[in-house]
């Protein structure tokens, strides 16, 4: 991993950018010696939304429209029909 100093990395810092992105290794970056901040590579993030990965993964079982209890069950029912 390198190291630079903030001084320095003010100076460069756009081509400090573009040699993490190329070589996807970290900068440590330093003032007065010692380490306050890492420039790190991006997590490489696949195109699409995150729950794009759970298509395929549900299974329906049965109507998924029709209530699961009888209406005539129910609360709301039993007040109306009064």
């Amino acid at each position: 991993m390198r190291e630079i100093s903030a001084l320095e990395f003010r100076a460069k810092c756009s081509a400090i950018f573009d040699e993490v992105v190329q070589t996807g290794q970290a900068v440590t970056i330093t003032k007065r010696g010692k380490p306050v901040a890492q420039l790190v590579p991006p997590v490489p993030r696949q195109n699409g939304y995150p729950q794009d990965a759970l298509f395929g993964t549900v299974k329906i079982h049965g109507d998924i429209v029709e209530p699961t209890l009888e209406t005539d069950i129910w609360e709301a029912n039993e007040r109306l029909s009064r």
